[in-house]
C-alpha cells in the first residue's frame, strides 16, 4: 500500500495472517474489509465487528461471545447459498469474522439501479434464499437481519445470503440505552418489534419483505420515520401490484403478522419450486411445434377458485389464505377440490340470514344443530354436545376496511377453507368423512357492515362439525396445533 506522499505503508495485518487491502463497506454493526489471506494465498472478506454505542459492558461481553459462537457455527453450514465463514478472530479487544469474498451486487443495489425485477427472476432468488435459511435454521442459527442488502446476486444468478448470526447480533430490537434502534426496522417482524426472541419465523417474515422489495421495487412498510415504519408493520398488510400467482401468495404468506399463521420455509419453497416447473403458456403464434414422441401430454392446469379472483377485485389480498390456514398446506388449498359428501349446506347468519345469530367462538361447542331460524346455544365441550366449531377466523385479518366480497364468493371461500381444515390432522378422527358432517357458517352483508361500523357485527367465518347420525359428541374432536 502507498501513503498520500508516495510513502510505502504496510497494510494492517489481523492475526498475523490477514492483510487488509481496502474497505468494502460499513454499517451499524461494523466495517467490511477486502483482505489477503497470506497463508493460503486467497482474498477474503473480513468483518470487523463494532457494537453500537450505549451497550453496557457486561451486555457487550455477552453479545461478543454470542457472535463468536454463532459465527463458528455458521462456519459449519454447508449450502451453496450461504457465504462461508472461514475464521473468527478476537484480537486487541476487537472481533473479526473472516468470510468468503463474493464479487456480486446486493439485491438492494440491483433494484435501486434497475428497478423492480420480473417474477421469473425473483422466484429462483427466493428458492435459493429459502434453502440457505433452512440450512441455517436446521443448525439452530437465526440470521436476524435478512434484507436486500444481505442478499448478493451473482451475474450467473447464484444467490449468497451473508452475515449469518453476525449482522444483527442483538436479538432484541428494543431501544438501547442510547435510544437508537438496532437493526433494519423495515425488515423486523411484528413479534420482534414486540420484543420477542428472534426465531426462524422472523427470518422468513424478513425474507417476505425482501422479496416484496425485489418484485415491487420498494419495501411495503418503509415510511419517513422509524416510528411510522414500525406502525405500518404492526397494522398494515401490503397490497401487491406486480407480484401475482404463487409468488404473490408466498410473499403474503410469509408476511402474516402472526408467526403461527406464517408460511414455513419448506412450504414456501415447495410452492415456488412447483410453480417454476409448470410450463408457461405460449405467447402469440409460435409456428409448428416440434415432435415430442417420448413426452407424455401435459396435465391440464389446475384451476384456481373463482372466489379468489372475486376477492382480489374487491381489494383483498391473498393473505387471507395464510391467515386462515396457519400450518395447513396453502398451495394445496389454493387448488383444492370441491368439498366431499361429508359437507352439508353453508348457512348465513345475521340480518337476513338463515341463522339469526351465531355466537360460538373457535373450539367452542353447542347444544343445537344448525337449521334455519335456530339460535344455537353454547355447551361445555367437556360434556356431551351436538356440534363443535373446529375452525374460525376473520377472513381479512387486520384489513378493517375490506368491503363485503359478496355472498357467493364468501361461501365458496369458507367451503374450501373448512374442507381443507376438516381433511387435515387438525380433525384427527379416523374415518371422519364417513362418520362426521361439517358445514361453513358465514356472515350476511348486514352482519359484515355492522362489524365495519364497529358495532356488534362480525366478519368471522366458522366451520362446524357434528356426528353424521346426530348422536352426541362425547368429547372434543378438534386437535390443537
Amino acid at each position: 500500500m502507498t501513503g498520500p506522499q508516495g510513502v510505502s505503508v504496510q497494510p494492517r495485518v489481523i492475526a498475523g495472517r490477514y492483510a487488509l487491502l481496502g474497505e468494502l463497506g460499513r454499517g451499524g454493526m461494523g466495517v467490511v474489509w477486502r483482505a489477503q489471506d497470506n497463508v493460503i494465498g486467497r482474498q477474503v472478506a473480513i468483518k470487523e465487528l463494532h457494537l453500537p454505542d450505549g451497550i453496557a459492558h457486561e451486555e457487550r461481553r455477552v453479545l461478543e461471545e454470542r457472535v463468536l459462537r454463532e459465527a463458528r457455527t455458521a462456519g459449519r453450514l454447508n449450502d451453496p447459498g450461504v457465504v462461508t465463514v472461514f475464521d473468527v478472530v478476537a484480537e486487541h479487544g476487537a472481533t473479526y469474522i473472516v468470510m468468503e469474498l463474493v464479487e456480486a451486487a446486493t439485491l438492494s443495489a440491483i433494484v435501486a439501479q434497475g428497478g423492480p425485477l420480473p417474477q421469473e427472476r425473483v422466484i429462483p432468488i427466493a428458492v435459493q434464499a429459502l434453502s440457505a435459511l433452512d440450512t441455517a435454521h436446521q443448525a439452530g442459527i437465526v440470521h436476524r437481519d435478512v434484507k436486500p442488502g444481505n442478499l448478493m446476486v451473482q451475474p450467473n444468478g447464484r444467490v449468497k445470503l451473508t452475515d449469518f448470526g453476525i449482522a444483527q447480533a442483538v436479538d432484541d430490537p428494543r431501544l438501547t440505552t442510547s435510544g437508537s434502534l438496532i437493526g433494519s426496522p423495515a425488515y423486523m417482524s411484528p413479534e420482534r418489534i414486540h420484543g420477542h426472541e428472534a426465531s426462524p419465523a422472523a427470518d422468513l417474515w424478513a425474507l417476505g419483505a425482501t422479496l416484496c422489495y425485489a418484485v415491487e421495487g420498494a419495501n411495503p412498510y418503509e415510511r419517513s420515520t422509524t416510528a411510522s415504519t414500525l406502525h405500518a408493520i404492526m397494522n398494515e398488510m401490503p397490497r401487491l401490484t406486480r407480484a401475482h400467482g404463487v409468488l404473490g401468495a408466498v410473499i403474503t404468506g410469509l408476511l402474516m403478522p402472526d408467526p403461527n399463521a406464517r408460511l414455513t420455509g419448506p412450504q414456501a419453497r415447495a410452492m415456488l419450486e412447483r410453480a417454476a416447473t409448470q410450463p408457461t403458456p405460449p405467447q402469440g403464434f409460435a409456428g409448428p411445434s416440434p415432435t415430442a414422441r417420448y413426452a407424455p401430454p401435459p396435465a391440464p392446469p389446475r384451476q384456481r377458485k373463482p372466489w379468489l379472483k372475486k376477492l382480489a377485485t374487491a381489494g383483498v389480498v391473498v393473505g387471507a389464505v395464510a391467515f386462515f390456514l396457519g400450518g395447513v398446506a396453502v398451495d394445496r388449498w389454493l387448488f383444492a377440490d370441491r368439498p366431499p359428501g361429508a359437507m352439508a349446506r353453508t348457512l348465513t347468519f345475521g340480518g337476513g340470514g338463515q341463522l339469526p345469530e351465531f355466537k360460538l367462538g373457535a373450539n367452542q361447542c353447542g347444544d343445537d344443530f344448525l337449521a334455519d331460524s335456530v339460535r344455537v346455544a353454547s355447551a361445555d365441550c367437556d360434556e356431551a354436545h351436538n356440534i363443535e366449531v373446529f375452525a374460525q377466523g376473520d377472513a381479512f385479518g387486520s384489513l378493517a376496511s375490506a368491503p363485503y366480497p359478496g355472498e357467493e364468493a364468501l361461501r365458496e371461500f369458507a367451503e374450501d377453507y373448512c374442507t381443507l381444515v376438516f381433511q387435515s390432522p387438525r380433525v384427527p378422527l379416523e374415518g371422519k368423512s364417513a362418520t362426521l358432517r361439517y358445514a361453513a357458517v358465514v356472515p350476511t352483508q348486514a352482519e359484515w357492515r355492522q362489524d365495519a361500523a364497529s358495532s356488534k357485527g362480525t366478519r368471522e367465518v366458522s366451520c362446524v362439525l357434528w356426528n353424521k347420525d346426530r348422536a352426541l359428541l362425547t368429547e372434543q374432536v378438534y386437535a390443537e396445533k
